[in-house]
């Protein structure tokens, strides 16, 4: 029957390894996760499964592209799927709301930030819901790569929306990691399909490499796949750009991808890539989740990955058709200390957390705070304060209501006064009203909507007057802060305790990831098959044989070379190196801060005081955070 439903409704003649037994442990009552490698169609798990249930299905994904795809399919095999995401008007989400009460839509995606929505919590309550979907579901174990901090709060909203079952979506989940997702949804055990991650058509190898011979290495070992599609990776934006100039003066076809660009370049590049327009994208891991192209012939590793589970992912992308792909690091440890920096700049110090949890502390009832400025006020990342918050938020002190955009500006395209004047006079003195609190630039007028009126709802109706004079093309508006709105549940806290617990699991993940960069290393460096290796890695049962054709097999283990330019720290003079960064920290001195600065980590308070400007900023950003700390600390 499962067959037939699979031909029906996919045009598929049968199924792929572990899908089968998936959706019948779904179509059976119970919750499942599936553990598929890359590209093995984990996605049609829940598509099948939800054409059967009652009721709607509710997709979480990490990625607006990957939602579109996977819409894009559904909607071409006649399946009523849609998503709510923060691309559509208010009008278009009412729509898609809408269609949802009447029970038109089998499938919603959505991000997991839409469930911080109290809003969107009270409608979706109100809606009968078959299945919570989790694609990416590695994302919510602190142990695992990609940790994405809102998603360790779907388990509460899975219990508070009272859905039954939940389907797990992931390729790469250690042991360790997928425990920790099954005991965080209570899934048996039974109901968790692996397929095997080796994938026997993809060539692992792994070079040894000085930093001044890889650039040859590279061209050399390119030359002779110069007609295939592939992918290099690399660490840093820079790096991308840098790179690909290299290659196109060396005779390569590349382009370079990465966060920096706009959002509608990167989506023409990867158009163009998916197309066989662009052979060679040198990239970092922006390029990544969403690249479903089956005919990657090769991927390089340039730089060293941030992890084995990384490692994973971006080699999965090669040979999505089953043809013979290769798979190369050019390997040295000229990036590692690029690498282990980015985990200590992301933890945050312990007065940085009192001051976040003394703020909550103070307010009244309801805290609103923009990440922004937070940030700034705070002195940490904006990712790490995302996480910090939802550690508060599932001790239970906190919980989100709503975000709304309290800062706007607009810039007139018509004369001001030729708009007061196409309303009646009641309109026309509100609209003076809302012109009036605007603070004017030369070009754009920038407007808190609590300077309009002290009343929440001529607030929104001073949004909506504006968001029409928007469409009617009279101005253009652009939002500019989002506000969080916060209920405060537990104000009175402990505060010292609860910092001091909070800086620990801090500094435990901060542990944890950088063994996951030495794990990646000694990967790359074993004398074992490298897919039996990677198999065993990510707990695979199967028997696999030696792949006979990995660079282990083949010539035995890599010797990753250290970098040979870098003097001894002991005998560099840091203490004169430091002195203008230790004036321009002033009164916000500290071990920690100078030994940050040092290294070139980014810090908000670094950007207020402009210190990286200053001599000494980033002059020791060859040599590991630790180390200079251990030698700030001794000066």
């Amino acid at each position: 029957m499962l067959k037939q439903l699979l031909e029906n409704a996919f045009g598929f003649s049968h199924f792929k390894p572990g899908q089968q037994a998936v959706v019948e442990s779904i179509l059976a009552g119970h919750s499942a996760a599936a553990i598929f490698p890359t590209g093995s169609g984990k996605s049609l798990c829940y598509q099948l499964s939800a054409v059967q249930l009652p009721h709607l299905t509710i997709v979480v994904s990490p990625l607006l592209a990957l939602m579109q795809d996977q819409l894009a399919f559904l909607t071409q095999h006649g399946i009523a799927a849609t998503s709510i995401d923060s691309s559509q008007s208010r009008e278009q989400i009412q729509a898609v709301m809408a269609d949802i009460r009447q029970g038109k839509i089998k499938i919603l995606m959505v991000s997991v930030e839409r469930f911080n929505n109290e809003r969107f919590r009270q409608f979706i309550n109100a809606v009968p819901i078959s299945l919570l979907v989790v694609d990416e579901a590695h994302c919510i174990s602190e142990w695992g790569h990609n940790f994405r901090p809102d998603y360790l709060k779907l388990p509460g909203y899975q219990r508070e929306l009272a859905i039954d079952q939940v389907l797990l979506l992931t390729a790469t989940a250690t042991a360790q990691v997928a425990d920790d997702m099954r005991a965080k949804f209570n899934i048996l055990p039974q109901h968790i399909v692996r397929t095997g991650f080796h994938r026997p058509n993809l060539a692992l190898n792994v070079r040894g490499v000085a930093t001044k011979d890889k650039f040859s290495q590279l061209t050399q070992w390119l030359h002779s796949r110069s007609q295939s599609s592939g992918i290099i990776y690399v660490t840093l934006q820079q790096s991308a750009e840098t790179l690909t100039e290299q290659l196109k003066q060396a005779g390569f076809s590349a382009c370079a991808y990465h966060a920096g660009l706009g959002h509608e370049v990167r989506q023409q590049l990867q158009q163009q890539f998916m197309q066989g327009e662009i052979p060679l994208m040198v990239a970092t891991i922006a390029f990544g989740m969403g690249i479903d192209k089956s005919d990657i012939r090769f991927v390089v590793h340039y730089d060293l990955p941030k992890s084995i589970e990384n490692y994973a992912q971006e080699v999965g992308r090669a040979g999505r058709d089953g043809q013979a792909s290769e798979c190369l690091v050019l390997a040295n440890k000229d990036n590692l200390t690029v690498l282990e920096n980015f985990v200590y700049g992301d933890t945050p110090e312990a007065s940085a957390i009192e001051s976040v949890l003394s703020r909550i502390s103070r307010a009244q009832g309801q805290w609103e705070t923009m990440l922004n400025s937070l940030s700034t006020e705070t002195n940490i990342r904006p990712l790490a304060l995302k996480t910090l918050l939802v550690y508060i938020e599932l001790k239970g002190i906190i919980r989100p209501a709503y975000s709304y955009f309290a800062e706007y500006k607009f810039k007139f395209i018509a004369d001001k006064g030729a708009i007061l004047n196409r309303f009646d006079p009641q309109r026309s003195a509100f609209l003076g009203q809302v012109f009036a609190a605007a603070k004017s630039a030369r070009v754009w007028h920038s407007i808190d909507l609590k300077d309009i009126d002290s009343d929440y709802r001529q607030q929104q109706r001073g949004l909506t007057a504006l968001s029409y004079l928007d469409e009617q093309n009279l101005i253009e508006l652009q939002s500019k802060q989002m506000t969080q709105v916060y209920e405060v549940l537990t104000p009175l806290f402990d505060l010292d305790s609860v910092t001091k617990q909070l800086s620990e699991q801090f500094r435990d993940k901060e542990a944890s990831e950088i063994a996951r960069i030495h794990n990646l290393l000694n990967l790359l460096q074993t004398d074992q098959c490298l897919s039996v290796a990677l198999a065993s890695y990510f707990d695979d049962q199967q028997e696999i044989e030696p792949c006979g054709q990995c660079s282990a097999c083949i010539s035995g283990a890599a010797h990753i070379p250290e970098i040979d330019t870098l003097s001894p720290l002991a005998s560099v003079n840091v203490a004169s190196m430091a002195a203008e960064l230790k004036a321009g920290l002033t009164k916000h001195y500290s071990d920690e801060r100078l030994a940050r600065a040092l290294c070139g980590l980014h810090m908000p308070l670094f950007t207020k005081l402009k210190l990286r400007k200053v001599n000494g900023f980033g002059q020791l950003s060859d040599y590991p955070y630790a180390e200079v700390l251990h030698r700030v600390n001794t000066m």
